[in-house]
């Protein structure tokens, strides 16, 4: 089971590719969801007003079966801006991530060709001027159990080196853990075999 994927932790720096006169600035964000999306986009047409064009694509989700991907082609021919931006999150392999390219018009048209290729090397540059790093895919569970059970619990947890998200410890304690998707099974059934422990998978 794949439990990696690639992404950015962070905002790339500006990049410029320049064709007859036309200018094509490449942004590259890290993004969680489509409200991050808009307002990315709002932001670069507020600080690019005059531009002619905000052509973007962008890929949501870590597994295979669940992502999310739009390309935007704002105003250019057909297939000409959003998919090259789009192929070139592909070639990376990464996700999680909007890429942005404004255009500014020099008043030469560059035809079909000559956009697909200013729009892809503008995403490309974008991406290599980016930290791409591989996170792990994680799956949260919570135990449940008295207080009398917390030292058989956190033995587990010390000793398999779970990364504790949250922790109520009272009475009744609960704590949620994250694990690694490939070791979720594993450690689902380590904690359910203990008496009086009482596990449940949550879904984000």
């Amino acid at each position: 089971m794949k439990d990696t994927y690639k992404t950015i932790t962070k905002l790339s720096e500006e990049v410029l590719f320049k064709d007859k006169n036309s200018k094509f600035f490449g942004y590259a964000f890290p993004v969680k969801n489509e409200d991050e999306v808009k307002a990315h986009l709002e932001t670069l047409k507020k600080q690019h007003h005059s531009a002619r064009h905000w052509c973007y694509a962008y890929q949501l989700g870590t597994q295979e079966q669940e992502l999310n991907y739009r390309a935007n082609d704002d105003g250019e021919p057909n297939n000409s801006a959003g998919m090259p931006i789009y192929g070139q999150i592909q070639s990376f392999e990464v996700t999680n991530i909007l890429i942005v390219v404004v255009r500014y018009f020099g008043g030469v048209k560059l035809g079909v060709s000559g956009l697909i290729n200013a729009y892809k090397t503008a995403a490309q540059m974008a991406l290599e001027a980016s930290k791409v790093v591989t996170k792990t895919i994680n799956q949260k569970m919570r135990l449940t159990f008295d207080y009398k059970n917390m030292n058989r619990v956190m033995r587990i947890i010390k000793e398999k080196n779970l990364k504790i998200v949250n922790q109520t410890l009272e009475l009744n304690c609960q704590i949620i853990i994250s694990v690694r998707l490939s070791d979720a099974d594993a450690i689902y059934e380590l904690f359910e075999g203990l008496y009086e422990i009482d596990t449940m998978i949550l879904n984000d």
